[in-house]
């Protein structure tokens, strides 16, 4: 039963209100950008200086973050009416008066100018404007003493004189916490320029930073708690001394599986904000709002007539009218192929149901997307149906023959005499290396094949893989040899790199008749080393080359394990090729043998 989309979540409802949202959002930003120009027109004419305004804003908000209350601002609140010319006025958030400029008695402002809070503006980067951020000169238990502050300048000093002797310029400045950082010219941080050089560290945290930013860390971690925000290892607080924006001196560092989950970062984030404010909160003033203006008179205000706001409201049904339409339709067109994916996905896997393209839009790629996925999906099935018969049957007949000898021992039928223990030793091989095979394929699916790369020289590796084959190529009376071509040298891991080679070499002996010929070769082709294994064996027919590295395949079908090996060498020997950043080939004429091509990236000799 297909199950009923509620209204208010379909994506044609959801698309309308957005729309609609937008349009009347537009329209009253258009508004109120129209209202605020003519109210600044107004301002402007009557005298009022905005910059002032500004002014006398960031120096109560830094008089605030450097103070715990307002005890003793009305001195400053007098000298800055004194210089504006404004009248100016703080209050506590329920207008009980802290400091005025005016005579006593005088009634407020109908409005507050602006709200004087350290710990949710930004002030002194920014003049004047409200954000989030806090005010960087509420530094509180950040403050550094005078002997770390000595410290650190004497380290400034040595750094700024070791960056001179480089060609850097840097200037020495201090942050409100008292901390000295070096600047470049164009007003970047430069204490880390050349810090590496010079051997002096400017960004560690001295005693009391870190003593504080072991208080917030707690802070944070609290907050995290109480949203349910598990971490596999602590979250980590790395100061920034040199940023301009308050809560971006403070950085954090989240190691644990969430790291990559965009709400697990916000949620961190949040709560070291709050942190950060929660810890500097006793050290700042008391939020309080600000009054500018005239001593009896009321800032101008600016008021629509009947009939531009009958013009507003007009507009304003029009552009929602035409918006809802426009959306309709393409939303209506946007829902169509998004509901035939949705009835193809909730078709049973087994039939592997294709969407038919009928845009080149973002809907026509997703829906591109969604067939080839699906045609992936139907080929890693058949795949891996494939492959678990493959595995039965590798398994089934070594085991078959084990269980058939012990049944006749167990039965009294047979001796249980050497030669009958050495049979079923070697059908417990076969089953090794299958097993061993198909763990070294899984490793290198799963992508925890470990590689341990070292200098190696291409001809140690040719004479180690001979020598380990040589008894095996003497009894099939088969010459091995071996061909280097000056003194190649490699970056790999010569364990895998003498299986890989190795796996090639068996695969050449089982294929070559007696008095036949296998060669390793190596050489030096540009800047890759290309080793080749070839034989005078029966070869592989061109039809089958295409698949000679897929997994539990044979040209012979008939041939057994023991003499056709596992199925597996080939291509556990291209996953070791490819980790190593190679790459191997296969060439064959049916009658002339057959030669594996591996080309890896070379390197020089190393130093003595």
């Amino acid at each position: 039963m297909k199950r009923r989309i509620p209204l208010r979540k379909r994506l044609l409802v959801r698309l309308l209100f957005a729309s609609a949202l937008i349009a009347v959002c537009s329209v009253a930003a258009t508004t109120w950008l129209a209202v605020e120009t003519t109210t600044r027109a107004l301002r402007e004419e009557q005298g009022q200086d905005l910059a002032d305004d500004l002014r006398i804003l960031a120096r109560l908000s830094g008089y605030a973050a450097t103070h715990p209350d307002w005890k003793g601002v009305q001195p400053l609140v007098t000298e800055l009416a004194e210089r504006t010319g404004r009248r100016i006025a703080l209050t506590t958030t329920d207008r009980d008066l802290i400091a005025d400029s005016a005579r006593k008695g005088t009634a407020l402002p109908l409005g507050a100018a602006a709200t004087v809070d350290p710990l949710h503006t930004d002030t002194y980067t920014q003049p004047g404007a409200q954000l989030s951020g806090v005010d960087p000169r509420a530094v509180g238990p950040y403050r550094i003493t005078a002997n770390e502050r000595s410290r650190l300048d004497a380290l400034a000093g040595k750094l700024r004189t070791c960056t001179s002797r480089f060609g850097v310029d840097v200037r020495i400045e201090h942050t409100p916490s008292g901390r000295p950082v070096l600047v470049n010219p164009d007003g970047s941080d430069g204490s880390d320029t050349l810090a590496a050089d010079c051997g002096y560290w400017m960004n560690e945290p001295v005693p009391t930073e870190k003593t504080a930013m072991k208080e917030l860390t707690q802070l944070a971690r609290s907050c995290l708690q109480n949203n349910d925000q598990s971490l596999r290892e602590p979250l980590h607080f790395y100061l920034n001394p040199a940023a301009r924006n308050p809560l971006s001196r403070y950085l954090i560092a989240d190691k644990s599986p969430k790291a990559g989950n965009e709400q697990a970062v916000k949620t961190a984030q949040t709560c070291a904000d709050s942190a950060l404010r929660a810890q500097l909160d006793p050290y700042v003033a008391p939020v309080a709002d600000l009054y500018l203006g005239g001593d009896d008179t009321t800032p101008p205000r600016f008021d629509m007539s009947p009939a531009n706001k009958a013009k507003i409201i007009g507009v304003v049904g029009l552009v929602l009218a035409v918006t809802v339409a426009v959306t309709a339709v393409v939303a209506t067109r946007l829902v169509r192929p998004l509901r035939a994916l949705t009835e193809a996905a909730q078709q049973p896997p087994d039939l592997h149901v294709r969407v038919p393209v009928t845009t080149r839009d973002e809907t026509g790629i997703l829906a591109e997307a969604f067939n080839d996925l699906t045609e992936r999906r139907e080929r890693i099935e058949a795949q891996r149906k494939a492959m678990v018969s493959d595995i039965a049957h590798e398994l089934r007949s070594p085991l078959t023959n084990i269980r058939g000898w012990l049944e006749v021992t167990r039965d009294g039928v047979v001796d249980p005499d050497p030669a009958l223990l050495g049979s079923l030793h070697e059908e417990a091989m076969v089953l090794q290396r299958v097993i061993d095979d198909l763990q070294d394929l899984a490793a290198a699916d799963a992508g925890t094949l470990r590689l341990h790369p070292e200098p190696v020289r291409a001809g140690d590796l040719l004479d180690q893989v001979a020598a380990a084959h040589r008894v095996a190529a003497t009894g099939a009376g088969v010459t091995l040899r071996t061909e280097t071509d000056g003194s190649p040298w490699l970056d790999a891991d010569p364990v895998r790199m003498r299986q890989a080679l190795g796996n090639l070499v068996s695969n050449a002996l089982r294929h070559t008749p007696a008095d036949g010929t296998v060669t390793l070769a190596a050489r030096r082709d540009g800047d890759e080393v290309v080793f080749t294994v070839g034989d005078t064996g029966t070869g592989i027919a061109p039809q089958d080359l295409p698949h000679v590295f897929e997994r539990f395949w044979r040209a012979e079908k008939s041939r057994s394990r023991r003499t056709g090996g596992s199925g597996l060498g080939l291509p556990i020997v291209r996953h070791l090729v490819t980790a190593h950043g190679g790459t191997i080939t296969a060439a064959s004429e049916p009658g002339t043998g057959a030669v594996f091509t591996i080309r890896l990236p070379g390197s020089g000799a190393p130093q003595e």
